[in-house]
């Protein structure tokens, strides 16, 4: 039986053990904070939980009065415009980090049941791989002892954390990482984030929307540097209009707390003051002290695990997924890795990592959901494409439920008309992606997309209308060349 040991139990760890089971090996992953890793513990299900809740005080406090919902209270006629829906932040961080343990725990209960060993402790390679091909894992429990465990293959998936400058500590109740919020009771009365990275804009927009008093420091020209700028020109937008100070081309060079304040230096000399700062300035995997170059796996200069589209590192027998990899920090594409590792691993048929076809979304209020080719892709050579973008404020649920801002783009291949990539912003954005998705994943044409049946009156009307006029503009091209 081949044994398979996993360091971290993220997305990348737990999808492959349990794979790796499935296939019959006999599997043990070494584990320190609980199954699910930063994923379900401290990032995507507890921000996606309070994204949730912002989005309730969004869309209600935005629309109910077009919608024609009527607040019965105590407020005075004319005090009414000012009426807003509160959050008690105490009541919901406890519900946070309740259901990210219940999720933890039901993933341990799956992977357990289908015969995985869970070990709690920090593992790391010994040495280089042996002449029968195993190699040494020693793990350092959470009790103190210290375990040598053999492995015939060994994954690495430890995931990342937050990163830190060193003139802005984090002391947990002031300066915050993302990771930290969670302990707060109250909800911060002036909150300055830094970073508009994907992390930097969720955190803002859902504070924002709870209540928070929100300036955002971005280095770059715009918000979410690396999407569709079409995408971030209507978020920053957005942004702006609910009462956002969003400082562009702003870089922060320390933070430091005064009393019950923050105070955030820039690098031009200005300073703004708020009650929290909230530090989203990137992460940095959890590699170091894990014997890995020692092993033989070659690393990046930014401490990641190099590895090829099949999850192998620079080390026979030693596969690597998720964060620590820095190929495309998903936890989506974590899982697809760790699959994908035991899959070639035990020799089981195996479909290398095609990023073209991942779909990713940025949980704002709108969400921005992307898939395949970009913008940025077309414009720099790299894929030859037609494009067309719809707004949604001409598509008639659109309209019936008040929303004005967003958009869904198509791209397509000029002579065959298939369709290479797509941007959905809209309320849930992430549900209406999954069409395009698919068309990518299996080279549909804008003529099978357009064919397809949609609801009327739907959001993804808008797709299948896209559709049809990218493939009117492919038609009328090719008459007229002809």
């Amino acid at each position: 039986m081949t044994r398979i040991v996993i360091i971290g139990g993220g997305p990348g760890g737990y999808e492959a053990a349990l794979v790796a089971a499935q296939l019959g090996a006999e599997v043990t992953v070494v584990d320190s904070d609980g199954l699910g890793g930063s994923a379900v513990l401290t990032d995507c299900v507890p921000s996606k939980t309070l994204i949730a809740t912002a989005e309730v005080m969004t869309s209600f406090d935005s629309s109910y009065e077009e919608l024609g919902i009527i607040v019965a209270d105590d407020t005075p006629p004319d005090k009414q415009a000012a009426r807003v829906v509160g959050v008690d932040l105490g009541k919901v961080n406890r519900r946070v980090k309740r259901l990210a343990v219940a999720q933890s725990h039901d993933i341990t209960q799956s992977v357990t049941r289908a015969g995985v060993t869970v070990l709690r402790g920090k593992g790391r390679l010994e040495g280089r791989q042996d002449l029968d091909g195993s190699r040494a894992v020693v793990v350092e429990t959470a009790d103190g002892e210290s375990r040598t465990l053999r492995a015939d293959a060994v994954l690495i998936s430890t995931g990342a954390t937050p990163r830190e400058l060193p003139d802005a500590q984090p002391d947990g109740e002031r300066i915050l990482t993302w990771t930290q919020v969670y302990d707060l009771d109250e909800l911060p009365s002036e909150l300055i984030v830094v970073g508009s990275g994907v992390t930097g804009a969720e955190f803002a927009g859902a504070y924002q929307a709870l209540g928070s008093r929100v300036t955002l420091v971005s280095s770059r020209d715009r918000v979410l540097p690396g999407e569709d700028p079409d995408a971030a020109v209507v978020l920053e937008d957005v942004f702006r209009r609910r009462g956002m100070n969003v400082m562009s081309r702003s870089r922060a060079e320390s933070a430091k707390r005064v009393g019950d304040k923050v105070e955030v230096t820039l690098s031009d000399g200005r300073v703004i003051t708020g009650s929290h700062c909230l530090m989203a300035v990137g992460s940095i995997p959890n590699t170091a002290d894990m014997g890995l170059e020692e092993a033989g796996v070659k690393l990046t200069e930014s401490g990641h695990v190099k590895v090829d589209r099949v999850s192998r590192t620079s080390a026979p027998g030693v596969y690597a997924a998720g964060d620590c990899t820095g190929v495309l920090m998903l936890a989506s594409v974590a899982a697809m890795q760790g699959r994908i590792a035991m899959y070639h691993s035990l020799g089981d048929a195996v479909q290398p990592l095609n990023l073209k076809t991942v779909s990713s979304n940025v949980f704002t209020d709108p969400e921005i959901a992307t898939v395949g080719y970009t913008a940025a892709d077309v414009e720099c050579g790299k894929m030859d494409a037609v494009c067309v973008k719809l707004p949604l404020r001409g598509n008639p649920r659109a309209k019936m439920q008040g929303i004005r801002d967003g958009f869904v783009k198509l791209f397509a291949r000029p002579g065959t008309g298939i369709v290479v990539g797509g941007v959905v912003v809209a309320p849930r954005a992430s549900e209406l992606i999954h069409p395009i998705s698919l068309a990518v994943d299996n080279n549909l044409t804008v003529e099978q997309v357009a064919s397809a049946f949609t609801v009327y009156p739907s959001l993804s009307g808008s797709t299948a209308e896209g559709a049809r006029q990218l493939h009117i503009r492919k038609r009328d091209g090719a008459e007229s060349a002809s």
